[in-house]
């Protein structure tokens, strides 16, 4: 983690990430523990309000997507293939007093929405991994799976596993102001975890997949008007090693990495964008005639 000074734009300060032995969720907050209680306000949970370590303690796997209603189907689906009891129709919103995110458990496993872009990811993950810190969780997998738009000669319905997520100018970083400070950040994911995940896609019918950097584009309509560009600014992005483009996955490496959580995205590409043509988007149905991809 580097501090850059707002005045003179020279690295201010250095930080080498910490990750903290057990496997235990670390917070680089050093005022936390000395907090009579702490509120997740957008996740409608707290430290005096709820026995973290009795509700959560046990959560190994956490799952993240931009939709609720997406994630309450993740839910119900793991709930199924873990052959836990009942059918899961019921599962109950766990932030359902406020209306910011949704939230899902499925035995060890953990559904939340994260809504669209940078900030909306950035502020649930804040109050998540605090969660997972107060309720003493250990070894926590974290992934963020989702929709993205691919470049090049890549199959419809192809799932991208991000090595690395890259900014705008396919850089490994993640840059935020921090107060008058521009705090830049590692946005490298865990390679072991890609390469698991590859793994797992190769024992499934029908279930392309790769593995490959991602780029983060701020928002919608301006950030990812990239696609519509033909001066070989997406040229450039493919042969930087670039094959998706979505909105979160910056921040989401930034903060796992910040907080030694091994994490990785896991992105279908409903749409692939031609590297030359104007009209080169191509558009696919995720769940046509066959099955949608565990969990699409």
């Amino acid at each position: 983690r580097v501090l850059l000074s707002a005045d003179s734009g020279r690295a201010a300060m250095t930080e080498t990430t910490v990750y903290p032995g057990g496997g235990l969720v670390h917070i680089k907050n050093p005022h936390l523990e000395s907090m009579e209680e702490d509120i997740l306000h957008h996740l409608d949970l707290g430290t005096k309000t709820h026995n973290l370590p009795a509700v959560f303690g046990d959560i190994k796997f956490v799952c993240v997507g931009g939709s609720p209603n997406r994630m309450r189907a993740f839910a119900q689906f793991m709930h199924k293939q873990l052959g836990l009891a009942g059918d899961g129709e019921d599962l109950a919103d766990i932030c359902a007093g406020m209306d910011r995110y949704a939230m899902y458990r499925a035995g060890p496993v953990l559904s939340i929405s994260h809504g669209m872009g940078i900030p909306s990811i950035s502020i649930m993950l804040h109050e998540l991994i605090k969660l997972l810190h107060h309720a003493k969780c250990r070894d926590v997998t974290i992934i963020r799976i989702g929709t993205s738009g691919g470049l090049g000669k890549i199959k419809l319905g192809t799932v991208v596993i991000t090595d690395t997520a890259v900014d705008s100018s396919f850089k490994p970083r993640f840059e935020q102001v921090v107060l008058d400070d521009v705090v830049v950040q590692s946005t490298e994911l865990d390679k072991d975890l890609a390469k698991e995940l590859l793994a797992c896609s190769k024992e499934i019918s029908d279930f392309p997949a790769l593995i490959s950097h991602t780029m983060c584009a701020y928002d919608f309509y301006e950030g990812k008007t990239t696609f519509g560009r033909l001066d070989g600014y997406l040229k450039r992005a493919y042969n930087a090693g670039v094959r998706n483009i979505e909105m979160e996955s910056t921040a989401f490496a930034a903060l796992c990495g910040l907080c030694g959580l091994k994490g990785e995205c896991f992105c279908i590409l409903p749409c692939i964008h031609s590297l030359t043509q104007p009209e080169g988007l191509v558009w696919c149905e995720i769940q046509t005639t066959q099955e949608p991809k565990p969990h699409s």
